[in-house]
């Protein structure tokens, strides 16, 4: 039995193309982006026959208003076998534009791109940061490289730290704003993950401060030594006690910025690990999706064999949560970590306590200039306070992001659509 399929009732004669917020479309190209297959919609919105899509380059669609710094920032990402997402314009062959935020991701040895319809005030932004890039490609001024910069620049001015958290963020907000135009439940993963991101951003800033309270007290054991040397004999323990002090925490101090502080360790790339997190998840989410609509279909294809092309996007999905869920596992351990290392750095922290006592018990024998020392003694004592409440803080904002990871993991486990 054959379907028929169903044609287009209206279509315009100019402005923008048919395309529904409930519809998702994607299409499949080679390495070199070559159309190897899509789904119907993908070819009813482009309007042009199968014939003229497949084997074409994917630049047949493409609208003149798009800046080439987007598809050089696009190749890189895609070529690095990563997801990349972006807004993109295209044109079809009756002269008809349309916007899509598309997610491109490696696929059976090419490229897959899923499309979805905008619906957030991001696009707004977006139109203006193309318009300038395109016009600077224009005069001359910038190559597609520097383009690709250009972009990238505006997006961190919107707030974004990078071109990777403006995609899981964009995203996310996307497929918010879609549920609730076709009225669907809330997802719980959105916030899940923005809570995880600020707190991660909070630990950071926490740690931070841990590090700057370090460089502070460098000053105290050296003052320490001045007043020991004024002492003369009478303060040769004093002058042991500070340089076994200094020496301390010169050892906390090196641990904490090589163990955390470092913008190579694990640590430093918590913010990172969780926007990749989210926009696998993001991407997973769309390719089931994507999967379910084009079971339903059930429209003629040209020569595209539609139950590999089907088991193939569902593969691909499962693929992506399994990426995500591996990401979070490795922040709910990183996190762990920096909680048990918390242990070991109250440890440090009891032997420095000893040290100001006997500092303090010291003074009292001293006949004179005990007062300068109490001083110092007391902003050791002012100092260790800070850190062990630091370290406090530290430790409960890590378990927070540890508990956060967990729970993600498990809601994927139980199904995409949370």
């Amino acid at each position: 039995m054959s379907f028929v399929e169903k044609r287009d009732v209206f279509r315009p004669e100019s402005g923008e193309a048919p395309f529904g917020i409930e519809e998702i479309f994607f299409s499949h190209t080679d390495d070199r982006g070559i159309i190897k297959s899509g789904n119907f919609l993908f070819q009813k919105i482009s309007h042009y026959s199968w014939d003229e899509l497949l084997g074409a380059p994917h630049k047949i669609i493409r609208h003149e208003d798009m800046p080439k710094g987007v598809f050089h920032l696009l190749w890189q990402t895609i070529q690095a076998g990563k997801p990349m997402g972006a807004y993109i314009k295209n044109r079809t062959k009756d002269q008809l534009e349309y916007w899509v935020f598309a997610v491109v991701l490696p696929y059976n040895g090419g490229y897959l791109s899923v499309r979805i319809k905008p619906s957030t005030e991001v696009l707004n932004k977006v139109v203006k940061l193309y318009s300038g890039a395109l016009e600077k490609e224009k005069d001359g001024t910038h190559s597609a490289a520097e383009s690709s910069d250009y972009i990238v620049a505006g997006i961190q001015e919107m707030g974004f730290s990078d071109y990777a958290a403006f995609c899981s963020h964009v995203l996310a907000q996307e497929l918010s704003s879609r549920d609730a135009l076709l009225k669907r439940s809330a997802s719980t993963s959105k916030d899940r993950f923005q809570s995880m991101l600020n707190a991660a951003s909070d630990l950071q800033e926490e740690t931070a401060g841990l590090s700057q309270a370090f460089e502070a007290i460098g000053t105290i054991p050296t003052n320490l030594r001045v007043i020991a040397t004024r002492l003369e004999a009478a303060g040769g323990a004093i002058s042991v006690l500070s340089q076994n002090y200094w020496a301390m925490s010169q050892e906390i101090s090196g641990w904490f910025n090589n163990f955390v502080a470092d913008p190579r360790s694990d640590f430093a790339k918590i913010r990172d690990t969780i926007d990749e997190c989210w926009m696998l998840h993001c991407t997973a989410r769309i390719l089931h999706e994507a999967a379910t609509d084009f079971e339903r279909e059930r429209r003629q294809l040209g020569t595209i064999e539609t139950d590999t092309e089907k088991k193939s996007l569902d593969q691909l999905a499962t693929e992506q949560t399994a990426l995500a869920n591996k990401g979070l596992k490795k922040i709910a351990e990183e996190a762990e970590r920096i909680a048990t290392a918390i242990t070991v750095m109250r440890r440090y922290i009891s032997g420095l306590s000893m040290t100001r006592v006997m500092c303090k018990i010291e003074s009292a024998r001293l006949p004179r200039g005990g007062d300068s020392l109490s001083d110092i003694i007391e902003q050791l004592g002012a100092f260790q306070g800070t850190i062990n409440r630091q370290l406090g803080t530290i430790e409960n904002m890590s378990r927070n992001i540890q508990s956060m990871a967990q729970t993600l993991i498990q809601e994927q486990n139980g199904g995409v659509a949370s």
